[in-house]
């Protein structure tokens, strides 16, 4: 890990450089990686003094989400629940899905609504440039996103990718995520410009790339220990 890219802490304030742009569709020899199998997470009721609606129900009346990525993100709140204190919302990406696709969802745990919004994928995950997450990796410099349960860190500034929301990988998947300077930021090939001219979205580092558009709204709700729950 080069050190411009690696996260600095001064004063409680943390500075990242973040992911570097990567929309070339040039090829990129990598290491490849399985995936990772998720942990299997245990069902525990949530505390008593939460309000979340239930699945099923009033969550997702859209049918945005897929049914096991809702579950699986129920599960791993609860699971958890010593990082997650803020339960009001969670954040999920589905990587099966096509990276023009809106892939990137806010969960209102207690209204029940979903919106849903469009993120890049690392380089390393998807060499050729299909449009589709093939491998994911938690390995520094592997350029490869990683999945399972993160927990929100909080508002942040990067030298290189400037506002973004910090990340705490929470699993054996993605506990790298602070090493890595694994974010979620603005950038030009996440805009829709980019996706009109191109018809994808281009490639991270293995962050979670947002329009700059979208990121506002983010980066403002996201907040510090909120759920962002990623898989295939």
């Amino acid at each position: 890990m080069r050190l411009s890219r690696r996260g600095l802490i001064l004063g409680g304030s943390a500075l990242l450089a973040g992911c570097s742009s990567a929309a070339s569709t040039s090829s990129v020899k990598l290491a490849g990686a399985v995936v990772p199998a998720l942990p299997i997470l245990p069902h525990r009721a949530a505390a008593p003094q939460i309000q979340v609606a239930e699945a099923g129900a009033l969550i997702d009346p859209q049918g945005l989400v897929r049914k096991d990525l809702m579950e699986r993100a129920r599960a791993a709140l609860d699971a958890h629940g010593h990082r997650i204190i803020q339960r009001d919302r969670m954040y999920l990406v589905d990587f099966q899905k096509f990276s023009g696709s809106e892939r990137f969802y806010e969960v209102d745990l207690e209204g029940g609504r979903v919106t849903a919004y469009r993120t890049s994928h690392g380089r390393g995950s998807d060499p050729k440039h299909s449009g589709y997450a093939e491998r994911f990796s938690n390995k520094p410099d592997s350029h490869m996103s990683s999945i399972g349960a993160y927990a929100t860190g909080g508002a942040g500034w990067g030298s290189q990718q400037g506002p973004n929301v910090l990340l705490d990988g929470l699993e054996p998947t993605n506990d790298r995520a602070r090493q890595r300077a694994i974010i979620i930021h603005g950038a030009d090939y996440a805009d829709p410009a980019f996706l009109a001219r191109e018809g994808k979205l281009g490639r991270s580092y293995g962050c979670f790339s947002v329009s700059h558009a979208d990121l506002v709204p983010l980066r403002e709700r996201m907040g510090e220990g909120r759920l962002l729950f990623a898989m295939t």
